[in-house]
């Protein structure tokens, strides 16, 4: 594993319940500003192996990417679960629910 999957990993390991991040902001503090499709990847391939909060990760407008009808729900009932309220538009109040680590 390279040091920024590493470290990619652990930024999402440590996302807590009710929160997000946005693809983007993991990629920039792992040290990769430009670096959010790498984290796509990563988290596609890496979730079930390493048991990655996917769900609590979004994109830079606070929204479910995933296009799949399906997934996109499931994603949203994790969320839902977790106290995460979606917007009418089904959008995500970044400014309230946005996880910054230390």
């Amino acid at each position: 594993m390279t040091p920024f999957t590493s470290r990619v990993v652990d930024l999402m390991k440590a996302i807590p319940e009710g929160r997000v991040m946005t693809y983007g902001q993991i990629a920039a503090a792992a040290g990769s500003p430009r670096g959010a499709r790498q984290v796509v990847r990563i988290l596609h391939s890496m979730s079930r192996k390493h048991q990655l909060p996917w769900q609590r990760v979004v994109n830079a407008r606070g929204e479910i990417a995933i296009r799949d009808p399906e997934g996109s729900l499931t994603q949203q009932e994790l969320l839902e679960e977790e106290g995460v309220e979606l917007s009418i538009d089904g959008t995500i109040d970044l400014e309230r629910y946005r996880h910054i680590p230390e």
